[in-house]
């Protein structure tokens, strides 16, 4: 996250928390006219197996966080708030969030080039000192990262095992017929700004 984000992140947590939600953490979008600021909520660790993110929560989340933004006012000019749920491709903000995906695939994007890149995607192996190890693909070493060089992270689902992408194609057996196929609203005051749930 940018220092920024780091900023409003730790401005906002406790309020989040006051609620009976975990802030994930935030981004801030600068751009010319109108900024966006994103802030990524779920339910708390003990809620996990049993909820999910709902409309509600963000609406709740969106009209305090607002109220606060109102009266702390981090953030120059106009711009849009957006209160979210992870989603699928869940966003990874953290050490302890990296942690509790290991063996997951995530891709990165880093502030600074890193063995000549600024993209990659690898398969989370552990958390060592301040940084994540990864497993990549062509490369033969682990690929470690600092967590102060990331500047976004995410989940990379397994399309295929949540249902929402096609099985692989198994060969035919030999001697069987192969079968036939399966023919926002801009404002200093972002209050009215309308929360989406993924």
């Amino acid at each position: 996250m940018s220092e920024k984000a780091n900023q409003i992140s730790a401005l906002l947590a406790p309020t989040v928390a006051s609620l009976g939600l975990e802030l994930l953490g935030v981004e801030y979008l600068p751009a010319p006219g109108s900024s966006t600021l994103r802030v990524y909520i779920d339910v708390v660790e003990a809620e996990r197996e049993t909820r999910e993110v709902n409309i509600d929560d963000c609406e709740k989340v969106s009209r305090e966080v607002s109220a606060q933004l109102d009266v702390e006012d981090p953030i120059a000019g106009e711009y849009n708030l957006e209160v979210s749920s992870p989603g699928i491709e869940r966003p990874l903000f953290s050490l302890q969030q990296f942690a509790r995906f290991v063996g997951e695939q995530a891709k990165l994007v880093l502030k600074l080039p890193q063995d000549g890149r600024r993209r990659l995607q690898g398969e989370i192996l552990r958390i060592e000192a301040g940084s994540v190890a990864f497993a990549i693909d062509g490369v033969a070493d682990e690929f470690i990262v600092a967590i102060d060089n990331v500047e976004k992270a995410k989940i990379v689902p397994d399309w295929v095992a949540l249902g929402l992408a096609p099985q692989p194609k198994k060969k035919p057996s030999a001697g069987k017929k192969k079968p036939a196929g399966k023919t926002e609203k801009q404002t200093k005051q972002p209050a009215a700004s309308r929360p989406r749930a993924e």
